[in-house]
């Protein structure tokens, strides 16, 4: 799988991943992967991607060529975006919405982190949002991510620096995790 993190303090937000992938038990390390970023940029946002490659370019290709009714910016108009792409990515990517049959809702089959001027945020499968308040991570390395932005949030002061340092721990710990990183920031606007 991944790790992806966000993390925000002191007006600016930052997006990082690594850049290992896998199929099967081959690992395709970034310097035979023509495109090993999982962090993909929109008009005013920057989405970083989870598990399947055939649904992250599923949805890189859905918020491309409907790029005027994206709007990743609040908690809001994250669901309604997703809420939007759902039935186009049912129609015309051929997504298989099942999941498991208990659940609620039909599935995306997405896990994702969001930053915008307007926050941090991460989507699920069943549209469920979240708007974090300093950092989170996803994916296979993200619990060893989020254990090491905890420990430096209140020493560091840049959210850069603290995005690199989860991203880090997940390749070093998760096997599925790997360097280097890419890391992108964006300026908050209700900071």
């Amino acid at each position: 799988m991944s790790t992806i993190v966000v993390a925000c303090k002191n007006g600016i937000a930052a997006i990082a991943a690594d850049t290992l992938s896998t199929t099967g038990n081959v690992k395709i390390a970034a310097k035979y992967d023509k495109s090993p970023d999982k962090i993909f940029r929109t008009e005013n946002a920057f989405v970083g991607f989870v598990g399947s490659a055939a649904t992250q370019i599923a949805f890189e290709n859905a918020l491309r060529t409907n790029a005027k009714k994206v709007k990743l910016d609040t908690r809001e108009n994250i669901f309604e975006t997703l809420r939007f792409l759902h039935p186009i990515l049912k129609e015309k990517y051929f997504l298989n919405p099942k999941e498991d049959e208990e659940d609620p809702f039909e599935s995306s089959h997405l896990e994702a982190v969001i930053v915008s001027p307007g926050g941090i945020f991460g989507a699920y499968a069943l549209r469920d949002i979240v708007e974090y308040q300093r950092f989170w991570a996803v994916g296979s390395g993200g619990d060893f991510a989020v254990g090491a932005m905890f420990a430096v949030y209140d020493q560091l002061d840049s959210a850069e620096e603290i995005a690199k340092i989860g991203v880090m721990a997940g390749c070093e710990f998760d096997r599925n995790s790997g360097t280097p990183i890419t890391v992108y920031t964006t300026k908050l606007t209700n900071a």
